[in-house]
């Protein structure tokens, strides 16, 4: 028997990359859906630690409105139902400063230039709860029989809300898993890393566990990514295979990629800012720390995956930097408008890195123009807010909110130790 709905739950995704939500009786859906929820500009100011870093246009004067759209709605079990929400302002008009509304607008000027984008995330994670005793081998079939119970109800909870999971496996730490979601278009696939991280933390704690999406959940374990794939289509034929650059790629996918590497730094803010991020973007770590690209490099920045009989969604380009703290909306925003950026002004694309660049010399790496990700917040923090194109992307007020968020949180934790950071953060993102 269907379980008749309770609560509706409308959510929305702030700088720091934390979800923050609404919730209404079911029977209000379509007040939620044509009025909204009250909700202050200070929402959007909010950092990880929930410290408010105000600013002269978000503050405790004023109201935005939190909306559904009914027909996004997901059925999560126990008569409990959620949708994406968008931020409007109380006239009607959307909020410059919705993350979901500048994912829209990037992919509708995408859609002008006659390119289509889908995207695909894998989300890790980590369980806590019940301490696995050292029974556990990385990747290991034994690690995934002592979950079973939990995989298996999370596969039918994500069935039930219409999540289509392509694959699931234990990683490299202790009780870490991570989860494949199949590419859609670019606003659904973030709504679905959203509804992702919901249905993981409802099942986690159905099984008496807790699911962290911590960059770094313990210390000196294995990090939490949110590795982002995604594809273009120019004029209904793909940019990333058919053509006569590197494996395929046609002169569009090859200046797509190099869009994105020419202004990768300025982004990371958006990609991994969180005041743990740095500790997981490190070398020989699969993180992608270096600013690069290669053929199946898992330690580059960006991992080009071509076309073949065993890729069964066609070449794609996998963006490895981005850890769960970022917002899905923006980070793909960014994705994608880099890359029309790239397109637009013929980018180049770098010579490929083939190996590990942590193996090469600091010499090698000058010759061959490949530099670190900067992991300091300070160094991060300054080049968002002094880059044109991500003004160009996201406008004023993103800027804004994003800048005095990360800079709250560079003075908050630069006074804190690495262990109490992680301690503090670890359910952030959960």
């Amino acid at each position: 028997m269907r379980e008749v709905p309770a609560l509706t739950i409308g959510s929305i995704v702030d700088m720091a990359g934390v979800a923050r939500a609404k919730v209404m009786p079911a029977g209000r859906s379509g007040v939620f859906e044509e009025v909204g929820a009250g909700v202050s500009p200070s929402w959007n100011v909010f950092c990880s630690d929930d410290r408010i870093a105000f600013t002269d246009s978000f503050s405790v004067v004023g109201d935005l409105r939190l909306r559904i759209d009914r027909s996004d709605l997901r059925d999560l079990g126990g008569g409990v139902s959620w949708a994406p929400a968008t931020l409007y302002e109380q006239d009607g008009s959307t909020a410059a400063v919705c993350t979901r509304s500048a994912l829209t607008a990037v992919v509708a000027r995408l859609a002008s230039d006659g390119l289509e984008a889908r995207v695909g995330h894998e989300i890790e994670f980590t369980l806590f709860g019940d301490a696995c005793d050292g029974a556990w081998s990385a990747y290991g079939l034994g690690a995934v029989l002592r979950r079973e119970d939990f995989l298996k109800d999370l596969l039918r909870n994500a069935e039930r809300a219409q999540l289509h999971i392509e694959q699931v496996h234990a990683e490299y730490g202790p009780d870490q898993f991570e989860i494949s979601i199949a590419p859609s278009a670019p606003v659904q696939a973030a709504d679905l890393v959203v509804l992702a991280r919901i249905l993981i933390s409802r099942t986690a704690r159905a099984h008496g566990l807790t699911a962290s999406f911590s960059p770094i959940p313990t210390i000196g374990g294995a990090g939490n990514g949110a590795h982002q794939h995604f594809s273009l289509i120019s004029g209904g034929r793909p940019v990333f295979s058919g053509g006569g650059q590197d494996y395929g790629m046609t002169d569009e996918g090859s200046s797509a990629l190099g869009g994105i590497l020419s202004h990768l730094t300025e982004f990371t803010a958006v990609f991994a800012s969180s005041p743990l991020s740095g500790l997981r973007l490190r070398p020989d770590n699969w993180s992608g720390a270096y600013v690069c690209w290669g053929l199946e490099n898992r330690e580059a920045a960006l991992r080009f995956c071509t076309e073949s009989p065993s890729n069964p969604h066609g070449a794609n380009a996998e963006v490895k930097i981005i850890d769960p703290s970022a917002n899905p909306y923006l980070a793909t925003a960014a994705v994608l408008g880099l890359s029309q950026i790239g397109i637009d002004n013929a980018a180049p694309l770098p010579p490929e890195i083939v190996v590990n660049p942590s193996t090469l010399t600091e010499a090698e790496r000058d010759e061959r123009g490949v530099t670190r990700v900067p992991t300091d917040l300070g160094e991060i923090v300054q080049k968002f807010n002094s880059s044109s194109v991500a003004r160009e992307i996201f406008g004023e007020s993103i800027i804004e909110a994003m800048v005095s968020v990360k800079g709250a949180e560079q003075e908050t934790f630069s006074q804190m130790d690495e262990a109490t950071t992680v301690e503090r953060l670890r359910y952030t993102w959960s």
